[in-house]
């Protein structure tokens, strides 16, 4: 099995996985743009991939420019995913704050 082929193959389950996060309606939904924001990158990485071997007879990682602008769909996915689950956090934090402080002036 050649490398496009795996490629292609690991998207089924990676979109059984966005069709799960969606679902159960727990993802932070920063984090869940972001997780969707990747299939941008695999998107932009394709064409880019065909223009570098067409133009420049070279695979996408040799060509600097064009491999580092697809790079910058990645990038802000991940970011959109740590800012995503980081929002969470912080906010599930203030809830167990105030609960905390609810249940000292009950005592």
């Amino acid at each position: 099995m050649n490398k496009e082929s795996l490629f292609a193959v690991s998207l089924l389950p990676y979109l059984g996985f966005l069709w799960f996060m969606t679902r159960s309606g727990k993802t932070p939904r920063l984090a869940l743009i972001g997780f969707y924001a990747l299939l941008v990158f695999v998107v932009v990485t394709i064409p880019a991939g065909i223009y570098a071997q067409v133009h420049y007879g070279e695979e996408l990682a040799n060509v600097d420019w064009l491999h580092g602008s697809a790079e910058m769909f990645l990038t802000l996915s991940n970011i959109m995913v740590v800012l995503g689950f980081r929002q969470a956090i912080m906010r599930q934090k203030k809830l167990n704050t105030e609960e905390a402080k609810q249940i000292d002036l009950k005592a």
